[in-house]
């Protein structure tokens, strides 16, 4: 980015923030039509700050910045619209989403379908019904859009239609292989593979597999690194940690 760049009223979202210096922070944000930008918030973190109370993850934002280089300046932000209302799983659960934005998603790359998918998922997490199902859902998308999307229709090789009574096994960079034994952490029935396949997460066996199968897809995809959120989030199911309240934590 040579010349610089003035963006204003920009939809957006703040990802995660991080402190810089005495009182600014740097805000990673996932915005409609420059898909993520990093922008210093100069001043944000002071007590007579204005954005203060505006500056969080989850609150619908209009945002101004101007840049010239990867980092740039924030201008101006203000509230589109109300905070998203989540607590407990939804609200780690949200989180966890965002960790997926910021390392999946390359700078000044615009993604609108993955903005409005963004979008999508937080009003679902807000209803805080059917949480993992929501998650699912969002990956599955998540991971198509990103040009990821996981064949759950095809036998790999034969390029057979997966059938319901018979076994497959999921193997990364290949796909679904017919199998024998019905056993196994990425072994599943052709059943429940169809279910995960049309987002059916009724059945509590087609949303345990699913979680199965797209955390080992997303981790392969990772490179194996772990996301603090999901880490919390396993914690907290073990009762190894209180649950979270809806007043939102810390996100760096």
């Amino acid at each position: 980015m040579s010349s610089q760049r003035r963006v204003q009223q920009q939809p957006g979202y703040i990802l995660h923030h991080r402190p810089f210096r005495d009182t600014s922070q740097i805000l990673d944000l996932m915005t409609r039509d420059h898909g993520k930008v990093a922008v210093v918030a100069r001043g944000s973190r002071g007590s007579k700050s204005r954005l203060a109370g505006v500056l969080r993850p989850f609150l619908p934002l209009r945002l101004s910045w101007v840049a010239k280089s990867e980092l740039g300046t924030l201008t101006g932000a203000e509230a589109a619209g109300p905070p998203a209302g989540m607590a407990g799983d939804a609200l780690l659960s949200a989180y966890y989403v965002n960790e997926l934005l910021l390392h999946f998603l390359h700078r000044y790359d615009p993604q609108p379908e993955i903005f409005e998918l963004y979008e999508t998922v937080l009003r679902a997490l807000c209803s805080r019904e059917q949480v993992a199902a929501v998650l699912r859902a969002f990956e599955l998308e998540f991971l198509s859009l990103l040009g990821y999307a996981v064949n759950l229709d095809h036998e790999y090789g034969s390029n057979d239609v997966l059938q319901h009574d018979r076994h497959y096994e999921f193997r990364m960079e290949q796909g679904l292989v017919l199998v024998e034994r019905s056993r196994g952490s990425l072994v599943f029935s052709g059943a429940i593979l169809a279910q995960i396949a049309a987002q059916n997460f009724a059945d509590p066996d087609a949303l345990r597999a699913a979680n199965r199968l797209l955390r080992e897809i997303i981790g392969f995809h990772l490179g194996g690194k772990e996301l603090k959120s999901r880490k919390v989030l396993m914690e907290l199911h073990r009762g190894r940690i209180a649950p979270l309240k809806t007043r939102n934590p810390k996100s760096d």
